[in-house]
């Protein structure tokens, strides 16, 4: 016999797990489309050499912005970034794609319009945007490309070496299917594919029919594969609004605590379930009375300096850059999460 306390709690969590899978379905349906219909007008292949052709300034606004409409994982994002800095361009640039490419994409764009409205979107968009602009200037004045490592990756059938920051080489290359396996290659380059099997691909398809019905495949298989992300954040956001004291919760991370931003930017990354994963749980802990700049502060971590994200950064970063690309993130998380607990009350 389930005690009467425990009871009620594990009803208010399937109550809110409902609520939450309801809300949320018809988005993640809908956004999953907008995820392959951009994957199929914005292949890697074209962003790259979009970029490249821009230098500091305005190449850190073009590669922030497309960081946020490609909806690439980290599998297709470490290749980008490898061709961009072997290419030469600028590594500032190539920060500030890394930087917004998690924080902000149709994901997030469209579940936080669904959980927290227009207004909050659209700051939350302004904001780690302007952010990943100004970070990636910031780097680029520093001078950090020896901290990028001699690596030759394989990714969509090409191949990109990067030889600290400058000279790059790309052809054809061999299917490998080690999972991203460093392996020795010509040069002193280690060797690595960025096959994380997230689904990624380009497009190649040459009419707006085909693109829209390879878009709505692709779509299909984006949502099968994030789907059990989405369920287990919203298993945990149920669990912390059916089963967690709001006392406990606040006391921790709610105003009356002058590290709660800060320490909600560096908690997310072990908990990391994807970015439809971490916006329920920030809307269970929004419910549940934690300020909203906190709250996006959790969501900022959580998404840059997940532990897959480090791990596919660290073949291309040394540890020295890798800290810096995570200080900067935490740096952004707590800044957002100070600016919107004042503009939001």
């Amino acid at each position: 016999m389930i005690p009467t306390g425990y009871e009620t709690a594990l009803a208010e969590s399937l109550d809110y797990f409902v609520y939450l899978a309801v809300r949320l379905g018809p988005l993640f349906i809908g956004a999953s489309f907008l995820v392959g219909l951009a994957k199929e007008y914005l292949p890697p292949e074209r962003v790259e050499a979009t970029l490249r052709s821009h230098d500091e300034g305005t190449g850190n606004v073009a590669a922030a912005g497309f960081g946020a409409v490609t909806p690439f994982c980290s599998c297709s994002t470490v290749p980008i970034l490898a061709g961009l800095i072997g290419a030469g361009a600028p590594l500032g640039l190539a920060f500030s794609f890394l930087l917004a490419s998690p924080l902000v994409n149709w994901i997030a764009v469209v579940l936080l319009f669904g959980l927290f409205g227009p207004f909050i979107t659209i700051a939350y968009v302004v904001t780690t945007l302007s952010a990943a602009i100004v970070g990636g200037v910031i780097i680029g004045r520093l001078d950090l490309s020896m901290y990028v490592k001699d690596v030759r990756i394989t990714a969509d059938g090409r191949e990109v070496t990067t030889t600290a920051g400058t000279g790059a080489t790309e052809g054809p290359a061999e299917a490998t299917t080690d999972g991203g396996t460093p392996k020795p290659a010509a040069g002193g380059a280690s060797e690595t594919t960025a096959d994380g099997g997230c689904g990624c691909s380009s497009g190649g398809n040459d009419t707006h029919r085909k693109r829209f019905a390879t878009a709505g495949v692709g779509a299909l298989s984006f949502f099968w594969s994030t789907l059990p992300y989405l369920i287990a954040g919203i298993a945990i956001g149920a669990l912390i609004h059916g089963a967690v004291p709001t006392n406990v919760l606040h006391w921790i991370a709610g105003p009356e605590n002058p590290l709660a931003t800060p320490l909600a930017a560096v908690a997310g990354a072990p908990i990391y379930v994807g970015m439809s994963g971490m916006l329920p749980i920030a809307a269970a802990l929004f419910d549940q009375g934690i300020p909203i700049g906190t709250v996006l502060a959790f969501v900022v971590g959580g998404a840059g300096i997940s532990i897959p994200n480090l791990i596919l950064l660290n073949k291309l970063f040394e540890r020295r850059l890798l800290a810096i690309y995570a200080g900067t993130v935490v740096g952004i998380g707590i800044a957002v999460g100070l600016l919107f607990n004042v503009l939001f009350i």
